[in-house]
Parts: C-alpha cells; structure tokens; sequence
C-alpha cells in the first residue's frame, strides 16, 4: 500500500500514523522516510508522532498491541532508545527544527547530563569549570532539566550544593527534596554566604606530573580581528617555516550536525597563535571580504616549503570542511604536511597499562597524551579537552590547554628527528613522514621500472639498482619469505603460486618478521615506515618494500620480478593453501 501511494502521490490524503506505524514495526524505516521524503507537512507530522511516543510514562504497547498479527512483527523497534535515533536522523535528513520534539530532545539532554555528572565524579576528567560550563549549557531555562539536575546533585555531590544551583535557577520549595528545601531556606537566609572552594581534580602538587608550555604566556596570542592576524600571517607564511597545527570545537555530545571549528592554535618555536575563527569568519563576511581566511589557510597546506605537524589530521581537516565550505578540498591540496598519528604506533614504549600504573594516573593516556609521555616524559592535562569552546571569553585554563595541544607537536617532532633510533624508528624519520594526510598514493611511472615507489612516497631502498643486476633465476620453491601483518593478502597470493610464505599475525610486532628471517633465511616483505627500521635488521637486499595503495596481484608481480622468481603451471597451488 505504502508503495503504491508513493507512485500514485497519495500521501497527502492518507493518515500517516496509520500508514507508518505498521510499516515502523516490520523494521521498514527507509520505506516510512519515502512515504514522507517530498512532503514536508507530513514530515513534522511523522516527528510529532514519533516524539509523542517518547513522551514520559507513554506506553508504547498500547500502540503496537494493535499489530500483534503482523508478519515480520518487531515490537522490539519502537523502545525509546531506537525511536530517539530515528528522531534524531530524521531532523537531519528533513532539516526540521529540533524544537518540533520536545520530548526527544529532553531525553538526550537527560542523557548528556548523566555523562557530565559520570565524567566529572565518576571517572573525574573533567574541571569544574569546564563541567559547570556545560551543565548550564544543556539544563538552559528547561524546568524538568533543572529538577533532574538537582537530583544528580544530592547523589553525586552534597545538598548543600543542590541548594545553590536551586538558589541559582529559582526553583520553587515545594518541588525540592525536604532536605534541599531545608538547606536553600538557611542560604536565603544568610545574604552572603561564602562560595564553596572550587574542588579541582588535579591538586596543584600533581601540575608537575603533566607537560609544561615552555613559553611564556605574553607569546600566546589569541586573535580575534584581522589586524591582530596579521602579525600571525607574516610569522607563519614564511619558507622553511616549522609550525604545529590543532582545532578545537565544542563537544557535540550526539547532537545532529558535523562539529565546526571554533579555535585554530598555530604553534611556532617562540609562540603561538589562537584564532578565534567564528569571529575572524564573521568579521571577514562582514567586510565583504569572505575568501579572506580560507586564502589564508589554503595557501599555508598547501606551501611544501612549510612544514606542517597534526595529529589526526584528516580528521581536523573534516571539521575545518564543515566550518568553511571554502576548505572542503584542503586534504587534497596538503603538501608538507607531518601526521604524528602515522608515526605513534612504530615509537618503541612501555605499554600505557604499564606506563599509567607505575606514574599513578587514574585513566591511562592515549592518543596524544599518551605520545608526548612517551617521547617528552609527561603526559598532557586533558582536563580541558571536553571545554564549551564556543564560549567567550575563554578561560585561561582553555588558553594554556589549546596552546600547548599546538606547541607539544614542535617538541615531539624536533625530538623524533634528534634521535629516531631510541625510538625504534629509521634515521631518515622526515623524508618518510611528509606527504599529504589521509591519501593513498598513486604509483608514479618511474624512468626504471624496477623502482617501486613506498607508500609514503618515497622511493624504497633496494629497490632503485640497475635493471642490469638482475638476479639469477629460481623456482618458487626455492624463494622463502615473511610477510610484514599488513600484508597478509599478497602472502596468501604468493603462496598461492607455490612461494613458502609465512605471515605475521595482526597483533604480532613488526621486528618480529627480522628475528624469523634470520633464523629461517627468509626475505622480508614489508612496507612504510617498519621498512626503515626492519632493513637495517638484516642483511642487504634482504628486505624488499612493498606499496601498500596496490592490488595483492600487482604487489607479487613486482616481488617476483625483483627477485627474478620463474613461476611455471607447476607450481601453481603446489603448496597447501
């Protein structure tokens, strides 16, 4: 029926609840989304349904009792959690104003509350700044928030607190608990009372655990017009230029919509620069003058001849996307650009299970915090990550936090490229990690085709002799080789054409593959940057780099032309497979 309708367009004459609840049941979401994809009254009306169904102490049995004899019944699809999504996903896909369904945003305010109480008394990452920010950020002026607040308050903290956010939000007696009634009548009655310490996470004795901004805070800048950027554009624009880049936006807690920048931090050797980007963007638009900023920002990745340092830094790219439609191509247009994420995992450290227990960190780092423990010593104060960074003016915990989030990256950098070996990685650390963030390589046509290009994009050593230095040739049989975790399917592929090939397991470490070649005589296939460090392993020609961007096919034709390995109908499938 549902189809037909949508063929015929009788949609405006049909009862939606009567036509979609049945089709919601039998676990038909996507044919309930055409029913109503061109008729935008009937969209609102479909989310007023649904948010009716999220109503507190709504019973949905009463609505699915009706279809009990259905084929494909799923009742089990319309409990609120899954009813929230779809709420959720259908005022992105319609772009209806959230306000529509009341229930269901109060519910996932409900939700973020609990977070915030979890993150800041239970695992205790959280300031009390930042945490107070974002309480008042989501309860707002919504009464049945600030009732459920106060009740998180008298579990989780005192009544004596849940006292004051009442006193803070006006709250009537008669719907607080006895006890809270009770202690908001002795604050009224005492007209200045003073306001409980602020209970910081970290006492000041611990700061000394975490890392420290070498510079003074007189070299950070936070930039709000355009005459203060351009003090910032002149510094940065310059060749052979080093700087750390990190973006900060406000948590999203499962809100609809792709985060937007609300902080770019550009660190130099001396100093660093946060740009306020909401206020230069408007301030630009304003002007006239819109392609400003993002000229800016374009012209910085894309100039090879400045080094750019990230972590994760496809994903900032992704935010800065959203932010600025200017910028959606950025990643492409990447030139010199370091993303530390790609070298985290080849640094030589101590487990952080280890590494946390032995410092006595509650929570063991991760992600950046836990590489700037492992090279500069001290993890990073996370405190902040999860700030209101869209609130002005910021607080000058959020200025240190986002300035040395930028200027930590200098320090890893300059301190991988002094001394890579005591890290476990290859001497020549810069050439392997400057490229572009996030994208594959093509292989490039090289004047010697028996150069095979590595996926950084870097020619692989061993790999650029004269074509005249041809090996003699051998039989499958007699080529024996281990194959690096990351290439399983080339392994299988060359064993599939008679090669004795043993692979690494996912979980097993890359130098694993030089202590069986030694033992066992065996070739290493690898590739990016374990190649640095496993060819040094063993000896010469005895490690070959593969490009990880190619086919499982294209890999073995390459591995046995270089190894000048004669394949015949014999050998094929002559090993177990």
């Amino acid at each position: 029926a549902a189809i037909l309708s949508i063929k015929l367009k009788l949609q405006p004459d049909q009862d939606v609840e009567k036509m979609c609840t049945p089709l919601l049941l039998q676990d038909q979401t996507n044919l309930v989304e055409d029913y109503v994809g061109e008729y935008p009254e009937l969209q609102s009306k479909l989310l007023q349904i649904l948010d009716t169904w999220c109503e507190p102490g709504f019973n949905i049995r009463d609505i699915t009792r009706q279809y009990q004899g259905l084929s494909r019944y799923k009742p089990e699809k319309l409990n609120h959690k899954i009813l929230s999504k779809l709420v959720f996903r259908l005022l992105d896909r319609f772009n209806v104003d959230p306000a529509l369904c009341p229930n269901v945003i109060n519910q996932r305010h409900l939700r973020t509350l609990n977070y915030l109480f979890y993150k800041r008394f239970v695992e205790k990452t959280m300031t009390q700044e930042n945490w107070t920010d974002h309480v008042q950020s989501t309860v707002g002026e919504n009464r049945c928030l600030q009732g459920h607040l106060i009740q998180l308050l008298v579990r989780h903290c005192d009544v004596k607190t849940a006292a004051r956010w009442a006193r803070r939000y006006g709250l009537p007696k008669e719907t607080l608990p006895c006890a809270v009634a009770d202690e908001l009548q002795k604050l009224q009655i005492q007209e200045r009372v003073e306001e409980v310490a602020k209970a910081d996470y970290y006492e000041e004795s611990k700061k000394k655990d975490y890392y420290q901004l070498p510079i003074p805070r007189a070299n950070i800048h936070f930039l709000q017009t355009w005459e203060e950027a351009l003090q910032c554009w002149e510094k940065v624009l310059r060749p052979g230029q080093v700087v750390g880049i990190d973006m900060e936006w406000r948590p999203s807690f499962g809100m609809v919509g792709k985060p937007r920048v609300s902080l770019l931090q550009i660190a130099l050797k001396d100093e660093v620069f946060l740009l306020d980007l909401p206020r230069l963007l408007k301030e630009a638009e304003a002007e006239g003058e819109k392609e400003k900023l993002p000229c800016f920002i374009q012209r910085l990745y894309a100039d090879a001849a400045i080094t750019k340092l990230g972590y994760g830094m496809s994903g900032d790219l992704s935010s800065l996307a959203s932010t600025c439609s200017a910028l959606k191509d950025m990643d492409k247009q990447a030139q010199g650009v370091v993303d530390l994420l790609a070298v985290d995992k080849q640094v030589d450290v101590l487990s952080s299970e280890q590494s946390y227990k032995e410092r006595g960190f509650r929570q063991p780092e991760k992600g950046l915090s836990l590489l700037v423990q492992h090279v500069l010593g001290k993890p990073l104060d996370k405190t902040e990550q999860l700030s209101n960074w869209e609130k002005r003016p910021l607080r000058e915990e959020q200025i240190f936090y986002a300035a040395s989030d930028a200027y930590c990256l200098l320090e890893i950098y300059e301190k991988l490229c002094k001394d890579p070996a005591s890290f476990g990685l290859s001497s020549d650390l810069t050439e392997s990690l400057v490229g572009k963030p996030s994208i594959k390589p093509r292989a490039k046509k090289q004047a010697n085709k028996g150069e095979v290009p590595s996926p950084s994009g870097q020619q692989c050593r061993g790999c650029d002799k004269e074509t005249s230095c041809v090996p003699a040739p051998i039989s499958p049989k007699e080529f024996s080789v281990v194959c690096d975790n990351m290439l399983q399917g080339l392994g299988r592929y060359l064993r599939c054409l008679g090669v004795d090939v043993r692979m690494l397991e996912n979980e097993d470490d890359h130098r694993k593959a030089a202590e069986i070649a030694r033992q066992e005589g065996r070739v290493i296939l690898t590739s990016g940057l374990p190649y640095q460090t496993l060819q040094s392993q063993v000896a010469e020609g005895r490690c070959f780099s593969v490009n990880c961007s190619e086919k499982a096919k294209e890999q073995a034709l390459k591995v046995l032309k270089h190894f000048n390995v004669q394949v015949s109908l014999t050998d094929i499938f002559s090993r177990c497979q």
